[in-house]
């Protein structure tokens, strides 16, 4: 065989270091009489393959324009990296039942397709993987419109969503305005619970259009974070509760109180203020809206279960204005060091990125149905009315009781003086109230209260305190099991695939 053949080392090598779609053009059938008889042409033949060559030259474009980004894998230089979950479902609780069959620390978000009907699809992954896409996304339209979906009963972030229309307020100076409710709310957190905060501990972020200003504000509270997304909400209508009208000017019974406030005024109104905050002058922060009528320019709206919040660096469906950091930003992440400054900044925006940690406050703000406590209190107990045995309730009452078998031994009878839950790692922790019994000293505590934590993930649980010294030492008891009638549903464990999009479990993220 000659050394020129076609299937020669030599000839390979050559041709590999040619333009590869020259080399298909070479290999373009040559002329000569058709195989199969005297009616056919060589020009359907040829025609076919100049029309396969267009093909293969408009893809190749296509990726030289957007190239394929490398698929996600954990590297050993970062072994805090987690391994791969990418699964994507149709509704949000399948979604949730699925993350509590996972090891690794992974979230829901929602994701918008950008030519579809609105319908969102529901993803879990951890926070590495979707960066490791997201932040090389141009061709990957459905992460183009992606929400962080705060779960409920979560211990999260305080944040708020700026908004209101240029055209109805031509005056207002929204910049200014931003920065005049960081101070006050500012102010709020301090007078309430004793918590420093400034501009510097705000990411501020930018969507605002000709149209319509937009803002999203993430507060980066040092060692604070609050219960729940529901408790947020109730302090902030408790800051902006409106300032009460002199007592001269206050209806007298039986007389008509004047026309009711817009339904966003109107919302703040029924909260309690925190100390101090209820004299202050709020008509700074009303805007005239779309239809008439004033309102804040606060949305409380986004206070609820589940909610979902638009992503940094994301756009709304049918929109090109991605949430980027504003000019006017003032917070500056450091941490975590081993990340670019890009990915310090998206972690810093998830809301609901808190992780327990013993030196964490938790803040909570009462209801307003409360009548004892008209004021957010710095303690993190739950909803008074959700006891059981004189304790606070968590959302998994076989635990609650589990727990206060553990804390009724040696005549003390002891409580759930509050709970805190972490979303990260699926971690329950439970304050203790009477019961000190310590496994680190052998004995109970004299003044000082012991925790139990309940690893929801690996099915586990074991003791911590607040003494001093055992904190010192960074204490932790030996994990034991959680009884099996006390784990996660046996349906959480058989998320089968109907609850995942059928033929669409894993989008390829490449």
């Amino acid at each position: 065989m000659s050394s020129e053949s076609a299937g020669s080392p030599r000839r390979l090598s050559t041709e590999s270091a040619r333009n590869p779609l020259q080399v298909v053009r070479d290999r373009l059938p040559e002329a000569r009489e058709p195989r199969f008889g005297p009616s056919m042409t060589r020009e359907p033949t040829a025609g076919k393959w100049e029309e396969k060559l267009k093909r293969i030259e408009k893809r190749a474009g296509h990726y030289e324009r957007n190239p394929l980004g490398s698929a996600y894998k954990p590297r050993l230089a970062r072994p805090e990296d987690p391994a791969s979950v990418w699964k994507l479902f149709r509704r949000q609780a399948q979604a949730f039942q699925f993350v509590k069959t996972c090891r690794e620390a992974v979230h829901v978000f929602a994701l918008e397709d950008s030519v579809g009907d609105g319908h969102r699809i529901y993803l879990v992954t951890t926070y590495s993987e979707l960066w490791h896409y997201y932040k090389a996304r141009k061709n990957k339209k459905f992460l183009m419109h992606c929400y962080e979906v705060i779960p409920e009963n979560t211990v999260c972030k305080l944040y708020f969503d700026l908004e209101f229309d240029k055209a109805a307020n031509p005056g207002a100076d929204g910049p200014k305005m931003v920065a005049q409710l960081i101070e006050h709310v500012s102010r709020a957190l301090q007078e309430s619970f004793g918590v420093p905060c400034s501009a510097e501990d705000v990411l501020n972020l930018d969507s605002s259009t000709d149209e319509k200003f937009s803002r999203h504000l993430i507060f980066q509270l040092r060692d604070v974070a609050f219960k729940d997304n529901v408790h947020v909400g109730r302090f902030v209508r408790a800051a902006l509760r409106p300032a009460p009208p002199p007592l001269e000017e206050q209806p007298r019974a039986g007389t008509p109180a004047g026309p009711a406030p817009s339904s966003s005024a109107g919302d703040v109104a029924e909260e309690p203020g925190p100390s101090g905050q209820g004299g202050r002058d709020l008509s700074r922060f009303l805007v005239d809206g779309k239809a008439g009528g004033q309102q804040l320019f606060v949305d409380l709206g986004v206070y609820t279960r589940n909610r979902n919040f638009r992503l940094y660096k994301s756009s709304k469906r049918g929109k090109s204005v991605t949430l980027e950091v504003a000019e006017d930003n003032r917070f500056f992440p450091t941490q975590p060091k081993n990340v670019s400054e890009e990915e310090r900044y998206f972690l810093s925006s998830l809301v609901s990125n808190i992780r327990f940690s013993e030196t964490l406050r938790v803040l909570t703000c009462d209801p307003p149905e409360d009548k004892e406590r008209k004021t957010p209190h710095r303690t993190s107990s739950g909803p008074p009315a959700a006891t059981v045995g004189g304790s606070c309730a968590s959302p998994y009452p076989e635990l609650d009781e589990f727990v206060l078998s553990l804390v009724d031994k040696g005549g003390v009878k002891g409580g759930i003086r509050r709970w805190n839950y972490f979303f990260p790692e699926e971690l329950l922790v439970y304050d203790i109230s009477r019961y000190r019994w310590c496994a680190n000293v052998g004995r109970a505590h004299k003044s000082n209260n012991i925790m139990i934590l309940v690893d929801l993930k690996n099915e586990i649980w074991y003791q911590k305190c607040h003494d001093p010294v055992c904190r010192a030492e960074n204490f932790k008891s030996e994990g034991s099991p959680l009884p099996a009638a006390v784990c996660l549903p046996f349906l959480f464990r058989e998320v089968g695939a109907g609850a995942g999009l059928e033929g669409a479990g894993r989008i390829p993220p490449g």
